[in-house]
């Protein structure tokens, strides 16, 4: 076989499977068959949801690892690498072992064609298969049901939330969304669920698997106060466990708790000021993502977030309002074509005092025209750009000091003004997003 380099793999990916998005296991699991591909770890843990997956899932590695497990984390989409997919043992995969393990995906596959999310996503099973894990935290790409990750039966299965996305694939309705992210759990194994109101095809799916189930709001939740917060759920025992004075976290609480939940029904040590400093330490690039930027003199904040559908943007909103800014919110967006991209900036509408809207660097993307358009007509200050990285030059020559610039609408916005930060700016994270 050809050696290739991780940038060719990736480029040779791209193009093996007529369609980028192909939902079904039947292609998948015959692969995993020939590759003779079990159970990766004795824990699994399997995380869907309309948002909140990376940080509920990047939660639930932090508390397994402050135990002393050695964890791996699949997880997508990447924002600069795509060694970031694969985490073993708290570390990004090496290109070398990537493209080993694409070319014994390549060698299995014969006559079989598999998307690029599939390839990956059987990749990280044959890396976490050789890495004597204790558990794994899996990321569904998209859904639940027909997702490649779903090839693994998981231990504990989790929900984040139920919004509308990726109708193409998933419908137009609460409902569908939910039935097809239901299909991740299974039969007599824990299925949490972090939405406080699921639609009914996600219950009816628990009742039929006779799963135990634990509902945000029901059985745990979360109690946020002005400086701290605290939760309580139950064991896997059914006792009931309360933490309180957790100190306010970046990113959203919710998933913590959601998180908590699922570690409280493991037989792990259950200690306050354990549980306290592994969620401290959970960062996620991108999501609720502070850092402080001095240009020209000017000390700026940048909140890089990567929310790109209306339940993301409402969340935003919230977490904006509750933590009032010194100076003027400015924002750099720009958004995928087949999202709502009224759903997505009318929540913002009142938070943020000029926006700089700019095209993606895909052919995905939805027009800076169209988002202009959108922004004029919802009374907005706005201002059109070639791309995402002159849109953020554009409003940080724009800003005063104090101000803050928000980036948000898409994995591919937040990407480039990383890549833009890394090359001609000193951007460093902060604490502090917690309203």
């Amino acid at each position: 076989m050809i050696a290739r380099s991780l940038g060719e793999w990736l480029a040779y990916l791209e193009q093996l499977h007529p369609a980028a998005i192909d939902m079904g296991l039947e292609r998948s699991r015959e692969v995993a068959q020939r590759l003779a591909l079990g159970k990766p770890a004795p824990l699994v843990i399997t995380v869907t949801g309309t948002n909140g997956k990376g940080s509920t899932c990047a939660f639930l590695a932090s508390l397994l690892e402050e135990q002393g497990l050695r964890v791996g984390v699949y997880s997508s989409p990447h924002l600069l690498r795509y060694n970031e997919r694969v985490r073993i043992a708290g570390a990004e995969a090496s290109d070398a072992s990537l493209c080993e393990a694409f070319a014994a995906v390549e060698a299995a596959r014969g006559e079989i064609s598999l998307t690029y999310f599939e390839v990956g996503t059987l990749a990280a099973f044959w890396l976490f298969q050789r890495a004597a894990l204790d558990a794994v935290v899996l990321e569904v790409g998209l859904g639940g049901r027909l997702d490649a990750v779903n090839l693994i039966d998981a231990d504990l299965a989790l929900v984040t939330s139920i919004g509308l996305d990726h109708a193409e694939w998933l419908g137009d309705t609460r409902e569908s969304v939910a039935y097809e992210k239901a299909g991740i759990f299974r039969a007599g194994k824990p299925a949490l669920c972090g939405d406080p109101q699921p639609p009914q095809p996600l219950l009816d799916q628990v009742a039929l698997l006779a799963a135990p189930f634990f509902l945000r709001g029901r059985d745990y939740d979360l109690d946020l106060g002005a400086e701290h917060w605290s939760w309580s759920g139950l064991s896997g025992q059914g006792e009931r466990l309360l933490v309180e004075g957790l100190p306010l976290l970046d990113l959203p609480m919710e998933n913590a708790a959601l998180a908590l939940q699922a570690y409280a029904l493991l037989d792990l040590p259950w200690q306050a000021d354990t549980i306290t400093r592994a969620l401290l330490r959970t960062r996620v690039a991108g999501r609720l993502d502070r850092r402080t930027l001095n240009w020209q003199g000017k000390s700026l904040t940048l909140l890089l977030d990567v929310g790109h559908n209306p339940h993301a943007a409402a969340y935003l909103a919230q977490r904006l309002a509750a933590r009032p800014s010194t100076g003027k919110r400015l924002a750099v967006f720009g958004l995928l074509a087949d999202k709502d991209l009224a759903g997505v900036v009318t929540p913002l509408l009142g938070v943020i005092a000029d926006w700089a809207v700019a095209p993606l660097p895909t052919s995905r993307s939805r027009p800076a025209a169209e988002l202009e358009a959108q922004l004029r007509n919802g009374g907005a200050q706005v201002s059109a750009h070639a791309d995402v990285q002159s849109a953020l030059l554009a409003q940080c020559e724009r800003a005063s000091a104090g101000d803050e610039i928000l980036l948000f609408g898409s994995f591919y916005c937040v990407a480039e003004a990383l890549d833009w930060l890394a090359r001609h700016a000193t951007g460093e994270m902060q604490d502090g997003f917690a309203g």
